[in-house]
């Protein structure tokens, strides 16, 4: 499994255990739920300032983000 598939699990169970919607989370984030879902599907590599935007919705710490 790739890091960007590794990264979107964590980023789809961070959310799910915060009982949030993607659309919830996209909106806290300032991003696209569609940009939310693909990332979460493994599609889409992102920048360091969306991991950033992502963990301050999730309101958790960006390297959650990266654990195994």
């Amino acid at each position: 499994m790739e890091l960007r598939e590794k990264f979107g699990l964590n980023v789809r169970r961070s959310r799910k255990a915060k009982r949030m919607t993607i659309e919830i989370l996209a909106h806290q984030s300032e991003l696209s739920y569609s940009y939310v879902g693909e990332i979460e599907r493994g599609l889409r590599n992102p920048t360091l300032d969306v991991v950033e935007a992502l963990a301050r919705g999730l309101d958790i710490d960006v390297a959650t983000l990266f654990e195994s």
